[in-house]
């Protein structure tokens, strides 16, 4: 009987779990849905080159090549909506799919903040259409607010100011990003934006947004309003599992991630997760994390994907994390994990166009974030894997002794 593998997520995770199960000898039935009408595409430039029309969107495979190289049953435009697992069915708005391994990667969707009206002018960003109807509203001028100083809400201040536009970010935090890159890195990376032009405010929320049939102004909580053309809602995003509310599967108490094993398995035999989506315990680390950057989706879901076209052999997932950003022209870049008893700035400072910050637990290094240091950062993610001590990574930082001529 030939094995049906089912891809829920027409996604990066999604497209690379396809490519590895294939590469590994999956040579069974493979079906993938996708909620979007779109092929499957490149997400982090939307925030930036998509956004400020620099670039076309990035599709990573034609559909002749996703269903005849690859061999697979594409269903784009169709949701899952319940999965049954004693049955191994995925009920969607297209009727029900049936699997024998299934692969969940279907991202994570953006919060949503209760009582927000229902005023034009008022988005998100998270898909290409998202980035389509935000790139019709930003115009030289226009008066843009942006609510959270996350990454995707700091890339969409750096490209809407690139384009002209008055932009104001409103964070609820005292300091940005301290979940990616800790307290001492977030106030670091807060002062690109005072840099470049771009109003932040934090310790700040909307607490009414001013209006009749468009968004015209928000009031703050510190009494000021703000006249608002655009506002954009960036406060972060919480997997998109909710379809899998009464399945059974182990689903994360915080967040609703699926929590998997080190072999990306859920608590469902034959049912795995990668990406956005999954928990999991990276022994890299020693941790248990879900991370939301586009290495990790790719590479987690390449295993994810290897895993369930040969569970016999199945490897452990094990990754020092990476992710980047773009802002104002300059690219953040980070490694390992900013949970850590301290951080020293190796070179360079907070205030500096250039930095490379060190993070330590015991005598180890644990991670390390950088500002326009491109050429360091993998040199410190190799020590990282390696285990290695926080005291020779100095020496790693130094440039190579040229030998000396005779």
């Amino acid at each position: 009987m030939t094995e049906r593998l089912l891809v829920v997520g027409a996604s990066l995770a999604g497209i690379r779990s396809v490519e590895a199960a294939r590469r590994h000898g999956f040579e069974g039935d493979i079906t993938m849905i996708g909620a979007e009408a779109h092929l499957p595409y490149d997400r982090p430039p939307l925030s930036k080159r998509y956004l400020t029309g620099e670039s076309a969107a990035d599709y990573y495979r034609t559909e002749d090549a996703i269903r005849d190289e690859l061999r697979v049953d594409l269903r784009l435009g169709t949701c899952a909506t319940a999965l049954r697992a004693d049955d191994h069915t995925v009920a969607t708005t297209s009727g029900d799919v049936a699997y024998d391994r299934l692969i969940i990667a279907t991202g994570a969707a953006p919060r949503t903040i209760p009582g927000v009206p229902a005023l034009a002018g008022i988005v998100t960003l998270r898909t290409l259409d998202d980035a389509d109807r935000l790139r019709e509203s930003i115009r030289p001028g226009a008066h843009v607010v942006i609510l959270g100083a996350g990454f995707i809400g700091s890339e969409i201040a750096s490209s809407a100011t690139h384009l002209g536009a008055e932009v104001t970010v409103i964070e609820a935090a005292p300091v940005p990003l301290v979940r990616a890159v800790g307290d001492v890195v977030g106030r670091a990376l807060a002062g690109l934006h005072q840099r470049h032009g771009t109003r932040l405010l934090m310790d700040t929320r909307i607490v009414e947004y001013l209006g009749s049939d468009r968004i015209e102004a928000v009031r703050l909580s510190n009494g000021d309003v703000l006249r608002a053309d655009v506002v954009v809602v960036g406060i972060g995003a919480a997997p998109a599992t909710e379809w899998l509310r009464d399945s059974g599967i182990g689903l994360h108490p915080l967040d609703g991630g699926i929590i998997c094993d080190e072999y990306l398995q859920s608590s469902l035999p034959g049912v795995y997760a990668a990406g956005d989506v999954a928990h999991w315990p990276n022994g890299a680390l020693d941790l248990v994390m879900r991370l939301e950057n586009w290495t990790n989706a790719a590479d987690q879901a390449a295993q994810a994907g290897a895993n369930a076209a040969d569970p016999s052999h199945a490897e452990r997932y094990e990754t020092v994390p990476y992710f980047w950003s773009d802002w104002y022209g300059q690219r953040i870049q980070f490694v390992g994990t900013a949970t850590a008893e301290a951080v020293e700035f190796a070179s360079g400072s907070p205030d500096d166009s250039r930095f490379v910050a060190l993070y330590r637990t015991g005598d180890r290094l644990v991670g390390a974030a950088t500002l326009d240091e491109r050429k360091k950062i993998m040199k410190l993610r190799r020590h990282i894997a390696e285990r290695g001590l926080f005291s020779d990574a100095i020496r790693i930082l130094e440039p190579a002794t040229q030998p000396a001529h005779t």
